[in-house]
């Protein structure tokens, strides 16, 4: 069970979902980080500057960068040991590649949140292995504090969903300001471009989350035959432009996620 969690490596993903368990009501005194870069940490969260000795926590989340893996897991091996379960953030990394880094854990765990797990509103996406039912319930209900909480069962999609659900905000705020400097370009105040694009995904968002039909359904529901926004669907929509556009992203981005893995694996 998921009692006390030691963050190790506190960055922006790492510190995002910190904030969140905190927003969410989780007592600081559950958390310890170990990072001897971060300034401090949040009230009553325990932060270490180096490897604490007679550590008392349950499990230990690796916030790391996936390249540090193979210099830093052997003197992380005291605080990951019989009784702890090393949950992961680091792309690319598998399970079998974590179980032979961390050998002695009772259990290893890949998550990939984003950074909307700060307000509790982020996918979290996990694949496990060793855990046992209990375990895998305790993990459910702490992620899920994050947002939506998903067990993946076939890890080999693992850089995919990433690619969609972990990378995916940052394909979002391109689009949000992209279409922003696009209505500046035909002659809008950039501020007010900028304003209007943000209020506009926000209620778009929103209301496709609450919708009892899919976004494309939405989208032809908003085009009137003949109207402004079935002109610009066309354009989108023409040679399946957008949608090969996407594919190629999505397929850069998980191609990614494995060429971290191999170099982590020639690495170690």
């Amino acid at each position: 069970m998921i009692g006390k969690l030691l963050i190790i490596g506190c960055g922006n993903m790492g510190g995002a979902m910190l904030a969140g368990w905190l927003a969410a009501g989780e007592d600081p005194a559950r958390f310890a980080v170990l990072d001897p870069a971060l300034p401090e940490a949040p009230q009553g969260v325990t932060l270490h500057r180096t490897p604490p000795e007679g550590a008392t926590h349950d499990a230990v989340l690796l916030g790391f960068k996936p390249q540090q893996l193979a210099n830093l897991a052997p003197g992380l091996q005291s605080l990951t040991g019989t009784g702890v379960t090393v949950y992961s953030l680091l792309a690319g990394i598998d399970c079998a590649m974590l179980a032979e880094a961390f050998p002695s854990a009772d259990a290893h765990v890949r998550v990939m949140p984003n950074l909307a797990a700060r307000i509790g509103k982020s996918p979290v996406i996990l694949a496990q292995s060793g855990l046992s039912a209990a375990q895998r319930s305790s993990a459910q209900a702490l992620f899920a504090k994050l947002g939506t909480a998903l067990w993946l069962e076939d890890e080999a999609q693992f850089d995919l969903v990433t690619a969609l659900a972990g990378s995916g905000p940052g394909f979002v705020y391109r689009f949000i300001d992209a279409l922003a400097a696009a209505t500046e370009e035909l002659g809008l105040e950039r501020t007010l471009a900028d304003e209007l694009a943000l209020a506009m995904v926000e209620g778009a968002s929103a209301l496709a989350a609450g919708a009892d039909v899919s976004p494309g359904e939405l989208a032809d529901r908003v085009a009137s035959p003949g109207g402004m926004t079935r002109e610009g669907l066309n354009v989108l929509d023409a040679n399946n432009a957008l949608k090969s556009l996407l594919t190629t992203t999505l397929q850069a981005t998980a191609a990614k996620g494995a060429e971290l893995g191999r170099a982590a694996r020639a690495k170690g």
